[in-house]
């Protein structure tokens, strides 16, 4: 179906839905509802025209997102790799997406949040979501995440090669919330895999706050190694609360965390960490922008796979 076809089914010109497709802000409500309304009727979404190239990245405000240095690291990625491509970018905190009523955009990439409420409704434009797990297919929207199971294994797995009997874990985050509780599954999946203990005290789901506690409860288990990762800065508290405890890394306790940039490689001893490829994730988003915007067949769900650094906290 052509856009001709759907102007003259919504009596209306072909410049109006042109204009409502690309969310000028210059049309009423009303006519941009019908329009829409009338497109999902007859499952039409348009190709781009090549003259707006407008991306919205939408990123969390850091008050709720304590992992801002994956937010940082993937925005300037993405800067980087979108602005190749040939789009302006625009960035909105998600506590102001009301200016989206207000802006001309193509599409649109959130990091570590949920998709707004209604957007395929409201916007009909694609959506881009990374760090989420989709618990369902949503119209128009594709999420890149990493591969949550993989990452967990490989840090277990990683610990049991070199030489620890019993290993527990520390992920950020609460309970349902998140990806926390997959990561939480992956843990003991890869425990049991290994051939370690799998008891499900032995993997804690914390924020900073409580972190000191929990190290201790996992320490009282007899641990004598400890995956802390999933967001904030749980490496650097984990060697911090294990110096509390008395305990040396790695000579008691060997110690794998998430990787911070600007942290885990000058800690005492430097710490080994899994890491997302942040190039990667935005070259994806790359990818799956063109072909949405395009009018392409699409994934759905992009999984790509943590790396594993080695370092002194685990040898």
């Amino acid at each position: 179906m052509k856009i001709q076809q759907i102007a003259a089914l919504a009596g209306v010109s072909t410049a109006t839905v042109s204009r409502v497709f690309s969310h000028h802000p210059n049309i009423r409500k009303e006519v941009r509802e019908h329009v829409l309304n009338v497109a999902r009727q007859y499952s039409y979404r348009p190709r781009s025209s090549g003259k707006q190239k407008n991306i919205v990245i939408i990123v969390p405000y850091r008050q709720i997102y304590p992992a801002s240095e994956f937010v940082d690291m993937v925005t300037s990625e993405l800067i980087r790799e979108l602005a190749q491509a040939g789009y302006r970018i625009e960035l909105l905190p998600l506590d102001n997406l009301e200016r989206l009523e207000e802006i001309a955009f193509c599409g649109a990439v959130g990091i570590g949040i949920d998709v707004p409420e209604k957007w395929d409704e409201r916007f009909a434009l694609p959506l881009i979501i990374i760090d989420k797990i989709p618990a369902r297919r949503v119209p128009g929207v594709s999420f890149v995440h990493s591969d949550e199971k993989q990452g967990m294994d490989i840090a277990i797995t990683h610990l049991a090669e070199h030489g620890c009997r019993k290993a527990g874990a520390i992920l950020h985050g609460l309970p349902g919330k998140g990806n926390v509780d997959v990561r939480k599954k992956a843990v003991l999946q890869a425990l049991k895999k290994n051939g370690l203990p799998f008891d499900d005290r032995l993997v804690r789901v914390t924020l900073e706050e409580n972190f000191l506690e929990e190290m201790g409860k996992l320490l009282q288990l007899g641990i004598d190694g400890a995956f802390c990762g999933g967001g904030g800065n749980f490496g650097g508290i984990a060697a911090y609360a294990l110096s509390l405890f008395g305990k040396k890394i790695p000579q008691d306790i060997r110690l794998v965390s998430s990787e911070r940039q600007r942290i885990s490689r000058y800690c005492i001893p430097p710490q080994t960490t899994i890491t997302p490829d942040y190039e990667k994730t935005a070259l994806a988003v790359a990818e799956q922008l063109d072909k949405m915007i395009c009018g392409r067949e699409f994934q759905p769900e992009v999984i790509l796979p943590y790396s594993l650094i080695v370092r002194d906290s685990s040898l």
